[in-house]
């Protein structure tokens, strides 16, 4: 399904999130990507810690189960662990578990090994509205004792519920958190030990934001993905460029130049249009059909010359691209360029599942694809 928007009110963002259905129907294309995924015990794992009423669940629930941000105020607080296996795309393929607050390390019990030796991330979470001083102790607690069992975890702090704050007060609250969590790692000879902080909130885009860079951690495709998308965008005329989870508007990769804010609210919100009508306008009478398959496009020409374009990569994976307008009259070079892009992510996912002594003779497969684009022409 083909959609054309002109309409210049959307040139600002929506103040809505997650606003597309909770569920829609997927095409089957006729190789699914996702044929070969792993199972459940070799997918990486990602933990969501933090004290009671910090936020976790609505984390998860806003991010991955489409829930309003209004509708988590009357989740019940998490009393043991809530394990949920996120397979929304070949590439976001890993499971997420979710620890209640009252979480005793020092309990027999607990098994470290079991919990941290297959853990792809920790997250934790600190309600940035409470008084933050045992939340840093438990944070200290947590990933001293994590970074033991297994130092190649990646260390994510969500400084969360920032939306009450001013900016000044969410700075300083991060460069306090900041300075008191590594001063404490210092002292326990942890300087290896890296910490990555982000500020959130799941009233706006900051929260996806946020994920992205997590998951991106855990993706080892993730170079070949940003180099294929700066050799896209290079030769295509088009600013910035964003691989995206359609299902949860997490974005898997971009290009090298860096991430506007503004810009990645302006495609989460496309996303979000193109599947609401998508899914009144590109279903059957009898509600058959798919909302989102491998002819899912649209274009949206904003008021200030700017151009927006979503193209389908795989049943679960979108490229969405900000262009100006006068790099768009190179429509057929972009839509050739496109192509190339999409046949070099499905053959790097198809190396990805390659045994490791076949990968070296198909190494080069990505960077043949573009032979026939260069310098902004088609050959």
């Amino acid at each position: 399904m083909s959609i054309q928007y002109e309409d210049p009110t959307l040139a600002g963002s929506y103040d809505v999130v997650g606003s597309f259905p909770k569920s829609f129907g997927y095409g089957v294309e006729e190789q699914d990507l996702e044929e070969n995924c792993s199972t459940s015990a070799d997918k990486p794992r990602i933990l969501l810690m933090g004290l009671r009423r910090s936020g976790k669940s609505s984390i998860q629930k806003v991010v991955f189960h489409k829930m309003s941000p209004n509708e988590t105020l009357f989740l019940e607080s998490t009393n043991k662990i809530y394990k949920d296996d996120i397979s929304s795309s070949s590439f976001v393929n890993f499971q997420i578990w979710d620890f209640p607050g009252q979480v005793d390390f020092l309990d027999p019990t607990f098994d470290s090994e079991m919990i941290f030796k297959g853990t792809g991330a920790l997250i934790f979470v600190i309600d940035a509205q409470d008084d933050y001083v045992e939340a840093l102790e438990r944070l200290h607690l947590t990933v001293s004792r994590a970074y033991k069992v297994n130092p190649d975890i990646n260390f994510e702090v969500f400084i969360h519920k920032v939306d009450g704050l001013s900016d000044d007060h969410k700075i300083e609250t991060q460069r306090d958190i900041h300075q008191r969590a590594n001063d404490e790692l210092a002292d326990a000879n942890l300087e290896k030990l890296h910490l990555s902080l982000y500020l959130t909130s799941i009233y706006d885009h900051s929260i996806f934001e946020a994920f992205s860079k997590v998951v991106q951690k855990l993706l080892p495709q993730l170079p070949t993905l940003e180099n294929l998308l700066n050799i896209f965008i290079s030769h295509s005329g088009i600013e910035k460029a964003f691989l995206f989870d359609v299902v949860s508007k997490i974005y898997i990769a971009t290009d090298s130049s860096p991430v506007d804010m503004q810009s990645y609210e302006l495609c989460c919100d496309m996303i979000d249009v193109v599947i609401d009508v998508s899914c009144i306008y590109g279903l059957m009478q009898d509600g058959s059909g798919c909302a989102y398959d491998k002819e899912s496009s649209a274009i949206i020409r904003l008021n200030n010359t700017t151009v927006l374009y979503l193209k389908e990569v795989t049943k679960f994976l979108a490229l969405v691209c900000i262009l100006r307008e006068e790099s768009f009259e190179r429509k057929g070079l972009i839509e050739y360029n496109f192509h190339c892009f999409r046949k070099a992510i499905h053959e790097v996912f198809e190396v990805g599942n390659l045994p490791q002594d076949a990968r070296s003779s198909s190494n080069n497969l990505t960077g043949l694809k573009y032979a026939g684009a260069h310098n902004g022409s088609a050959v």
